[in-house]
């Protein structure tokens, strides 16, 4: 005997379409008998509106009205809720209304539109290219969370879902930031806020801005904003102050200072170096081109900084004097 091709699961298609006739009866069964439930229950407790005149929800009911069905669904055996939600739905469908092949879970998710005449019209109309209705397509009708996303903002509204918990969203993130397409996806200004998110804390951002300013281009392109220069040249004098006063005051000064001042060599040599390896990127783009007044002007006055600070560092190598004098001291805050 030939290998069935088409198979659903371990039945063949055809045994699959029997056991959907057989189960679509059962549905059918079961449907009805919740809408007998909610009618009942209806019977004994019917709607009522909150004191806010809105349309009341499974659960918003008064006490007394809870405690009757409270007892309805112990004496039948079923949850308080099961029973509410059965009137709730039975409420907003009229026996006339329910429609045939649309499972009671179909009714009940449709049952939350509020035109009447929109919600009886809508079970009618199952989506474009479908013969009935399904939960999800119920759920996507009404804008509700769908359990099989299939359009990618479904698919975010569910990922967003799974990581409402912090640790979960934290994790998530991470891998996601792992992958290169995902991250060049991002926006310029998303990414800013990330990395501003990420450096709440005092210690990462210090590791973050240190690792960033070592690259050439990057260092060149902060100093061009007014404020962040400002701030690297007053934390340099800080720096300074911080230095001179250890230096004055400390016992264990002497042996450090030699370490220090390797430091200090080190960082030197490469500001330097960074200088002129910009410079020498920047400088070529000027071929041919004429820079207006207003442009020269400020190029000269930041090469005058440069030659009063080479003076200054010519100086600070030669003697160990590294006083700075009222002027240069102006040009390095900008002012």
């Amino acid at each position: 005997m030939p290998e069935e091709i088409d198979k659903v699961g371990n039945v063949s298609q055809q045994r699959y379409e029997q056991i959907v006739a057989e189960l679509r009866q059962v549905v059918e069964q079961q449907t009805q008998g919740q809408f007998t439930i909610g009618d009942r229950a209806l019977e004994i407790e019917p709607m009522r509106r909150p004191e806010d005149g809105r349309e009341a929800l499974p659960g918003q009911d008064l006490f007394t009205v809870r405690q009757a069905l409270t007892r309805l669904a112990e004496d039948i055996g079923l949850k308080r809720t099961t029973v509410e939600n059965a009137r709730w739905t039975a409420s907003r469908w009229p026996k006339e209304h329910r429609q045939a092949g649309a499972s009671f879970t179909v009714h009940r998710v449709l049952g939350s539109i509020p035109d009447e005449e929109e919600r009886f019209a809508a079970i009618k109309q199952p989506p474009e290219g479908k013969s009935r209705w399904t939960v999800d397509d119920a759920n996507r009708r009404v804008g509700r969370q769908v359990e099989s996303p299939a359009s990618p903002q479904e698919k975010i509204t569910a990922i967003h879902t799974l990581a409402r918990d912090e640790d979960v969203a934290a994790a998530v993130t991470t891998d996601f930031l792992k992958r290169p397409t995902v991250a060049a996806k991002v926006p310029d200004q998303d990414k800013v806020r990330v990395v501003e998110e990420f450096t709440r804390d005092e210690h990462v951002a210090t590791q973050v801005t240190t690792g960033l300013l070592r690259r050439p281009e990057v260092a060149f392109k902060a100093m061009s904003d007014d404020t962040a220069r400002h701030q690297v040249n007053h934390a340099q004098v800080e720096r300074g102050r911080q230095a001179r006063e250890f230096e004055d005051t400390s016992p264990v000064a002497p042996a450090v200072r030699h370490i220090d001042r390797t430091v200090e060599f080190l960082d030197l040599v490469t500001a330097c170096h960074s200088f002129v390896a910009a410079a020498g990127r920047a400088v070529p783009g000027l071929r041919d081109r004429t820079l207006g007044e207003g442009e020269r002007t400020i190029v000269h006055e930041n090469v005058a900084k440069v030659r009063a600070t080479l003076d200054w560092i010519e100086t600070a190598v030669d003697t160990g004097k590294v006083d700075v004098d009222g002027e240069l001291a102006r040009m390095l805050r900008g002012e």
